[in-house]
């Protein structure tokens, strides 16, 4: 199924998810649940790094493109819940290890996810 991935846009929407569920591994935290204006046929994620974290832009752009062509792996290989909405903070570890090895880290906090 090819689902149309949209970024979270409203600053109440951010806020909101931040208080809802949360799971964390080395590589990001990522914080899950239903937003009450949501299109189900649509997958709503955020990727965020941090500028404290991560100084340089072109590395926060590298961490947020890597997060963005995961979840476009995972919309086909996992089943994912489109009735909740997602945001993904991006950790410094990321940029130190294998794409790979993040990946498959990625897949399982996803598959947690019911």
């Amino acid at each position: 199924m090819k689902s149309k991935i949209v970024a979270l846009s409203k600053n109440e929407d951010f806020k909101n998810l931040l208080k809802k569920k949360k799971i964390s591994n080395k590589y990001i935290t990522l914080f899950f649940g239903p937003l009450a204006d949501k299109d189900n046929k649509k997958l709503n994620i955020s990727f965020v790094a941090k500028k404290k974290l991560i100084r340089s832009a072109v590395k926060r752009n590298k961490i947020k493109r890597r997060l963005r062509n995961i979840m476009n792996e995972a919309i086909k290989k996992v089943s994912i819940n489109f009735n909740y909405s997602y945001l993904v903070i991006a950790k410094i570890t990321m940029l130190n290890n294998e794409y790979a090895i993040i990946k498959d880290t990625l897949f399982q906090d996803i598959e947690k996810i019911k």
